[in-house]
């Protein structure tokens, strides 16, 4: 979790933002959990009282310190979905938890940061057509299990196919990549199926996930995305945002390289993206 710590530094120190770019969240309320997820869990989370089938299935040994990080954390992607709306771009400096369904954690996420973001919007009526863009390696399983029965909420997962988690669950739309693909046909099928989506669904509000796990360096991302393909990527979602004027909420996702450094220059450098595109 060190590049949670290393991305603000790292932006701060290339000059991308200021300290007043920056804002510290809250602890999410249980009623505002709930909003995507289900009751029960939320609460046996909050006592820590999970099972030990489902602390194996989450992958970390369950603490007060790590139930309130996942909290403080999907406070901050409500809280940058809302900056979304108002300045047309915001990050959560971590986040992408999308592995955690409506009633399990899995993967080492116990909460769904975007999820409960979009669930916020939706009940608040800030938003009446949600599109949540999944680029992680890994599909976003989970936030297709939240959203499985939604009218308004939609969810896209780009992802490679044989990889976790082993049994996918149905998105609105999933695009299987076989292992080993490259930036162009990679570039080639996002951009034909991101027409689609934005035309089908029309949204007007996105939330992306950015997960860097699809870098040729990743360890565990079994595709050969280079760090331009990536910028790439990153530029085609937003620039798409900006041109139809959708507010957009990015959080981090996952990235896996052996070298820390390629983890946060690729995150960085989706900072710097939006800088570019949204003229800060």
């Amino acid at each position: 979790m060190v590049k949670y710590e290393l991305i603000p530094e790292q932006l701060l120190y290339e000059g991308l933002v200021t300290p007043e770019s920056f804002f510290e969240p809250e602890l999410a309320s249980k009623e505002t959990v709930c909003l995507a997820h289900d009751e029960s869990y939320v609460e046996s989370l909050l006592q820590l009282q999970l099972d030990a089938k489902m602390i194996r299935r989450i992958g970390f040994p369950l603490s007060q310190e790590l139930v309130d990080r996942e909290r403080y954390i999907l406070d901050g992607t409500i809280r940058s979905a809302m900056y979304a709306q108002q300045f047309g771009i915001s990050f959560n400096t971590a986040g992408g938890t999308h592995h955690a369904g409506f009633d399990f954690g899995e993967g080492f996420c116990l909460l769904n940061d975007q999820a409960v973001a979009a669930s916020y919007l939706y009940s608040q009526h800030l938003a009446d057509r949600i599109l949540i863009i999944d680029l992680d390696v890994h599909q976003g399983n989970g936030t297709a299990h939240i959203f499985r029965n939604h009218s308004a909420i939609f969810t896209f997962s780009m992802h490679c196919d044989k990889n976790f988690p082993f049994v996918k669950e149905r998105s609105y739309l999933d695009i299987p990549l076989e292992g080993g693909i490259s930036d162009e046909s990679y570039l080639a099928i996002l951009r034909q199926h991101l027409d689609y989506l934005f035309e089908e669904i029309n949204p007007d509000f996105v939330f992306y996930q950015a997960g860097v796990d699809i870098l040729e360096t990743d360890k565990l991302g079994k595709l050969k995305i280079s760090s331009r393909g990536v910028r790439k990527r990153d530029q085609m979602i937003l620039q798409t945002c900006f041109d139809r004027k959708i507010p957009v909420q990015i959080s981090m996702g996952g990235g896996y390289s052996p070298h820390i450094k390629d983890i946060v220059n690729a995150h960085v450098g989706t900072f710097r993206t939006a800088i570019d595109i949204f003229s800060f």
